[in-house]
Formats: C-alpha cells, sequence, structure tokens
C-alpha cells in the first residue's frame, strides 16, 4: 500500500534522502528508526505529499504521491512532528474542522468524532481550549484528527513524543488494534518503542537504508546475542579453559566481580545456545552458580553500528567493538537463573 522508488531529497548540497526504496504492506507496522537529522521526517514528509522529492517516487494505495496528490492524502491519517494545532480552538472544534476537510457530514461527522475522541482518551479535555493543554494531550489530539476518518495508511512521526508512561502504553495499544486491516509507519528514535509495537524496523542514517527486517532479526545482528552471564562463588581454578572447551564458544571474556567472585561472558560461534552445555559443566563441576543470563542482544549497540559515520547495513553488527567489562555487566539481560 506504501510503495518508495529511489525517494531522494537535496536541499541545496544537502543529501537528506538518499534513493530510499520501501514497500509496506496491510497489516504492517514499521518502525522508522534512526538518529536526528537522519531523514525520517524529510521521508515522511514526501509520503504524505507534503514535500515533492528531488528524484525518485512515493506511491500511497496505488496513486503517484506527486501526480495524485488529493487522491493519495485521502487515504492517509498523518501526525506530524510536533503535532501543529490551533491553539484557540478546543479538541471537539478541530476535529469538527478536521471532518469537515475529510468530507465527514452529520451523524457520520459525530460518530467518528465521538470515536476518535474515545480511543484517544479526550473526554476530560474535549472543550478545553487546545493551547491550555499539556504537552501529552496536544500529542493525543494530533492523533485523533490522523485516525478521524479511519484511513487505511496511518503516517505518524513520534506518536508518543511527550506522553506519560501510561499515556505510551494506551496509544502503543491503540496502534496494535488498528494494525490489522491498515498500513502504519511510525517514526522515532526510541529503541522500545519497536519491540512495543512494530512488526518490522527500519533504520536510516544520513537519508539511506542501513537495515530492513522484524525487530528480532534486528536484536540477532547484536554481537551480545545469545552470549551467556556467568557469575560463580569462589575462583574455581581453570573455570575460563573448562568453559573455552565448551563445543560451540568463540571466546570467554572475564568480568569485573567482586572479590571471592568470579564473572565471565560466554560468546558462542555463530551465535548459537550454549545454555544447556553451560549449566551441564557448571552442574559436572561442582561450581556454586550464583547469576546465569542470556543475552537477548542490546538494540542500542545495533543501532549504534549501523547509524555511524562509515556504516553500511551490510557490514551489521557483528563489527561491534568490544565494549568495558563494566558495560557488559547486566544490560538488559533475560535472567535465566539466579540463586545466593
Amino acid at each position: 500500500m506504501i510503495e518508495l522508488v529511489e525517494l531522494s531529497k537535496r536541499f541545496g548540497s544537502l543529501c537528506a534522502v538518499d534513493g530510499l526504496s520501501l514497500s509496506i504492506e496491510r497489516g504492517e507496522v514499521l518502525g522508522f528508526l534512526g538518529p536526528n537529522g537522519a531523514g525520517k521526517s524529510t521521508t515522511m514528509k514526501m509520503i504524505t505529499g507534503f514535500l515533492p522529492p528531488t528524484g525518485g517516487k512515493a506511491t500511497v494505495c496505488g496513486f503517484d504521491v506527486e501526480q495524485k496528490t488529493q487522491e493519495a492524502q485521502t487515504c492517509m491519517g498523518y501526525l506530524p512532528e510536533g503535532a501543529p494545532l490551533y491553539p484557540d480552538m478546543t479538541p471537539r472544534g478541530l476535529l469538527a474542522f478536521c471532518a469537515a476537510a475529510r468530507g465527514l457530514r452529520g451523524t457520520a461527522r459525530n460518530s467518528a468524532i465521538g470515536q476518535a475522541v474515545e480511543r484517544t482518551e479526550l473526554a476530560s479535555v474535549v472543550d478545553q481550549r487546545i493551547e491550555t493543554l499539556s504537552k501529552g494531550f496536544k500529542r493525543r489530539v494530533g492523533l485523533a484528527q490522523a485516525i478521524l476518518h479511519d484511513p487505511p495508511v496511518l503516517v505518524l512521526d513520534e506518536p508518543t513524543d511527550g506522553l506519560d508512561p501510561n499515556q505510551k502504553a494506551q496509544v502503543r495499544s491503540l496502534i496494535r488494534e488498528m494494525s490489522a486491516d491498515k498500513v502504519v509507519v511510525l517514526s522515532t528514535h526510541i529503541l522500545e518503542e519497536v519491540e512495543a509495537v512494530c512488526t518490522r524496523a527500519t533504520i536510516i542514517a544520513d537519508g539511506r537504508l542501513r537495515f530492513d527486517g522484524t525487530p528480532v532479526e534486528l536484536r540477532q545482528r547484536s554481537r551480545f546475542f545469545s552470549s551467556i552471564e556467568l557469575h560463580l562463588k569462589g575462583n574455581p581454578e581453570g573455570a575460563s579453559r573448562a568453559l573455552e572447551g565448551i563445543n560451540g564458544v568463540d571466546s570467554v571474556q572475564s568480568l569485573e566481580s567482586p572479590e571471592g567472585h568470579t564473572a565471565v561472558r560466554i560468546f558462542p560461534r555463530n551465535k548459537q545456545a550454549l545454555l544447556p552445555q553451560v549449566t551441564a559443566l557448571a552442574s559436572e563441576r561442582g561450581w556454586q552458580v550464583e547469576h546465569l543470563f542470556v543475552d537477548p542482544g542490546r538494540l542500542d549497540d545495533v543501532f549504534r553500528v549501523l547509524t555511524r559515520k562509515g556504516s553500511t547495513e551490510e557490514r551489521g553488527a557483528s563489527s561491534i567493538p568490544n565494549t568495558t567489562s563494566s558495560e557488559q555487566s547486566n544490560d538488559n539481560p533475560e535472567t535465566v537463573a539466579s540463586k545466593s
């Protein structure tokens, strides 16, 4: 339903988007990731017809956005960066205005407004001037106008920006609920957002595509994926050497640990699962295991590698350099066992 073919945008000598090609189908929630200045908002403005491309083409619901702008925009709901709103209007008044612009009249208009207010939980402020609302409520008003006409395509630029944790959870739940029969594209620089709501993730940097896959595949690009952090009581002789002897172990790295304790990180070869072998060895040697973690991979490390200068999508996360021992310990691991 959204097709981008070699989409590009230049501002003078600056290339903001450089030959971006993507195809997004109904039922997908695409997380559009990238650092500040990567070209996310520029791409969204071209998709929605608010910015003409320098080269390439964007198609929405079969309509060329540049040639058939109004037809394409009819198919879309758009929450732009910053959610610009008329400050002297109320949410009800703004939604009525947007409904009229979308061609909704009478019962259909009232029903659409009521549903949008309910879905975004705006009832308590629906007749309050927008300029008096908090940033979070303003964002929800912007989201309400985007979903008002129940469009098949939603383009949301940082939809949870300014929301508190409860509001974020509610908006993410709403996006998941609506996504079954829609295309949803949301930009964010919040990595947790991708796992919370997206079925697919793309990363762009310097206007170029660096990654396109599922959130799970993104984690699997991490150097730490399937590595095991093992903490032992005491200093059992030859522990590291014994662990290195396990079939499938690539390397064993010592970590900082309190006196009288041993801590290591075990890196698998080809990211294979090593938990059964490690636990079997610990039992066989009689080691006193205090903590055992299987690392699910670290999105922040993958993100840094893919978005740094000179990186390409093909290089992947295998090139992540070693971090310090303190960084490698207890960074969002999945606890498998813990005992004192």
